[in-house]
């Protein structure tokens, strides 16, 4: 018994089972597909917590981010409410120009008259009123305090030379309620520079003051509130009170997106904004919803590597060995035997114990086959022969009775007799002498009937020479007997009607020309004889020729003597047993 060597481990596996280790996967992988979504499904809710968080968190610092600014402007409007005008009656220049001063942060102290005009104002205000001081009473702030509005804030118009301020104005009444002007302070806007140093904040936070309508009173970094393609955040507060949030997304003028969060410091007059880098997929914002989702992907991807190693180590490896050995046995060696496979899982063993119980049917079975295969061709050759031999006994027979004949036209019909019983032995010689029984090849028989059928008749008279040029055709013996007559009947009328008395040249001819083929009888005789265009032979040779699917024509030589000529349909063929017609179309043999 042959073992089969190391196979495993020797080259790739074939694309069928690479297939097989896939699908193993995909299953495995759409079935922990309901991990992986609910583990997405977690993320997402974790993250829209988490934003909810982050919103909340951005506008709670925002809010703390302004506290120090509030407090500024909570602080002057009530410096503003203790600074009554009957306070301030005497001496009012002076003691304004004092409290500006001493006040840090404080750009100028005025009191105005109900009609809008300077009762008193402190120097830093110049010797003369700034006009948006001395032209109070149209402006939009002084008249918010005439209709009863108490604190009002506004932004101060920028003088050459001086730095931007915030006007902080409260309303003063007389005691029966009726508007008796403002008091009124400007801050520098410097002074209220929000604080970003809050811990909470993301890095690269950014802050700034805006005016009701959204437009930049200060900010810490004016570029984080410049939005891409020449975008501001103007009006931001209208579209927060219209969205109910005050929280928005955009992106900076260098593309960064950002997040935005407002928050109200005094009133509807100023407003605290806060800008924040927008969180990436790995922000603090995403980290533990990313998190949460990569866990049971990567536990997916582990299932799903894992399916693959072991689906390899397991199965496929085994399979491939296998295929291989059922390779071996399609080749037809059954020797052998998948024992590699006993270290093999359970499963496999069993296919390996199939295989080697069909390998050991097969053994047996081709064993039987082939002893009784020998034993019938055995008896073919037997039977083939013993056929030939009594063909042969019958031929004898005749012989003798030719003899023993007197009468000329009898002998002549049983010497006929006996040659066409010849040409029939000489098929069932051809069989059981050569490889294959159930073939003949007709270039070998054609040539030996031929010598056969001169032979014969070679004591009896002058001398006849024949040649006999045949394509090999390995052909059924069912069509090799019509044939074999319809060459007995045109050699034996050559031979009674062109040599007799003479002697001559005999030439045999068979072509294979596709789906027809011709074989030809040529005699150098004195031509075409009217008897043997009427005789018995000339009905024969037809009779043979319709069982070939053939034609007969009797026609003159071109150098004189007379041409035999069938022309039938060529006879279904296997491969020739000759290796010198394996290359050519045709191959001519002379005897």
């Amino acid at each position: 018994m042959v073992r089969l060597g190391r196979a495993l481990g020797r080259g790739l596996a074939p694309p069928q089972f690479h297939g097989i280790r896939f699908r193993l996967g995909a299953a495995l992988a759409f079935a922990l597909l309901p991990v992986l979504a609910l583990g997405a499904f977690q993320a997402d809710a974790q993250f829209r917590v988490q934003d909810r968080q982050r919103r909340d968190d951005l506008q709670l610092a925002a809010e703390r981010t302004a506290a120090n600014v509030k407090s500024r402007l909570d602080s002057t409007t009530v410096l503003l409410q203790a600074l009554r005008p009957e306070a301030l009656e005497l001496f009012c220049e002076p003691r304004l120009t004092g409290l500006v001063q001493r006040i840090e942060d404080l750009d100028g102290l005025a009191r105005l008259s109900p009609t809008g005009e300077t009762a008193c104002a402190s120097q830093q205000l110049g010797a003369a009123a700034p006009a948006w001081l001395a032209q109070a009473r149209p402006s939009p702030w002084f008249q918010r305090l005439r209709s009863g509005e108490d604190t009002v804030l506004a932004r101060a118009p920028v003088r050459p030379g001086e730095a931007p301020g915030l006007i902080v104005a409260i309303r003063l009444e007389r005691p029966l309620g009726a508007f008796d002007g403002a008091m009124v302070a400007v801050i520098p806007l410097s002074a209220l520079q929000p604080d970003i140093a809050d811990r909470a904040l993301p890095e690269g936070s950014q802050a700034a003051l805006t005016d009701g309508e959204g437009q930049i009173l200060t900010a810490t970094d004016p570029e984080a509130f410049a939005l891409s393609r020449g975008r501001s955040v103007t009006g931001w507060v209208d579209r927060a009170r219209r969205d109910a949030s005050a929280i928005f997304e955009a992106d900076d003028a260098e593309g960064r997106r950002r997040v935005y969060a407002g928050a109200a410091l005094a009133g509807r007059d100023v407003y605290a904004l806060l800008s924040a880098p927008a969180p990436g997929l790995l922000s603090w914002a995403r980290l533990n919803p990313v998190g949460a989702f990569l866990v049971p992907l990567l536990a997916w991807l582990i299932a799903f590597l894992s399916v693959m190693w072991v689906s390899e180590r397991i199965v496929v490896r085994w399979l491939v060995y296998l295929e291989r050995v059922a390779a071996i046995y399609a080749r037809g060696r059954f020797s052998v035997r998948p024992v590699q496979a006993m270290n093999a899982p359970a499963e496999i063993r069993v296919l390996a114990r199939t295989l080697d119980d069909l390998a050991d049917t097969i053994t047996t079975r081709d064993t039987a086959l082939n002893a009784s295969l020998e034993e019938k061709d055995a008896l073919m050759r037997e039977i083939h022969h013993r056929v030939k031999n009594n063909l042969q006994i019958i031929s004898s027979l005749l012989s003798m009775q030719q003899r023993a004949l007197s009468d000329p036209q009898a002998k002549a019909a049983v010497g006929d007799t006996r040659q066409r019983i010849s040409a029939l032995a000489l098929i069932y010689r051809t069989l059981y002498q050569s490889a294959d029984l159930r073939y003949a090849d007709a270039r070998i028989f054609l040539t030996e009937l031929v010598g056969q059928l001169v032979s014969s008749e070679a004591g009896r008279g002058p001398v006849v020479t024949s040649s006999v040029e045949a394509d090999s055709l390995v052909v059924d013996p069912d069509k090799l007997a019509p044939l074999a007559l319809w060459l007995v009947e045109a050699v034996t009328n050559a031979q009674k009607h062109a040599f007799a008395g003479r002697g001559g040249s005999l030439k045999v001819r068979f072509r294979v020309q596709g789906e027809t083929s011709v074989l030809e009888v040529e005699d150098d005789g004195p031509g075409v004889s009217e008897t043997f265009r009427a005789g018995v032979g000339r009905t024969l040779m037809g009779a043979f020729a319709k069982q070939l699917r053939g034609d007969v024509e009797i026609v003159s030589a071109p150098e004189g003597g007379t041409i035999a000529r069938m022309t039938f349909a060529t006879p279904e063929a296997v491969t020739p047993t000759d290796p010198a017609d394996l290359g050519t179309p045709s191959a001519s043999r002379r005897s």
